[in-house]
């Protein structure tokens, strides 16, 4: 599984003009799913999602020492095959991203794993597979990229579901 983590002052998601979802402060996610990707992928990502510490504590004075579950503040979960995406030429080609079938399960269960690993009224989403237009205002701005399985990862530092 790979994400696109924003931290944001605020966030929503419209389908056909009307507002499906929104966040105050909080953590934008965009969520892509790789055909191989399993339980573990799933639950590497929501525990990474959930623990980032992207907030300073100001009582302590320490810089980046709180996560968003310290913090209480709301998730917004989008799906986003094109993650998954690369350039044949100048053509996006997206075969490597979980069939669209497979996907909605996959996505589902990991949004109800976030909310189980949370508190269910503080996670939202949007709609699978829907023309979406995601609004956020990004705090900082601090975007962080996470990959369960290491790929793409910058000078391969980046943590996988069995470290």
């Amino acid at each position: 599984m790979r994400a696109v983590v924003q931290r944001v002052v605020s966030a929503k998601v419209e389908v056909g003009g009307e507002i499906v979802s929104q966040i105050g402060p909080g953590l934008c996610v965009l969520v892509g799913i790789l055909e191989t990707d399993t339980a573990s992928d799933a639950e590497f990502l929501s525990r990474k999602i959930l623990n980032m510490r992207l907030w300073d504590d100001v009582k302590k004075g320490k810089a980046w020492d709180q996560s968003v579950s310290q913090r209480g503040y709301e998730v917004l979960l989008v799906s986003q095959f094109t993650l998954y995406g690369f350039l044949k030429g100048n053509k996006p080609d997206f075969h490597v991203a979980m069939k669209p079938q497979l996907a909605k399960e996959f996505y589902e269960g990991f949004v109800e794993r976030v909310r189980r690993e949370y508190r269910p009224e503080m996670v939202k989403d949007g709609i699978f597979g829907a023309m979406m237009q995601v609004h956020s205002v990004n705090d900082g701005p601090v975007t962080m990229l996470l990959d369960s399985k290491g790929n793409g990862s910058q000078n391969g530092l980046s943590e996988t579901p069995e470290q």
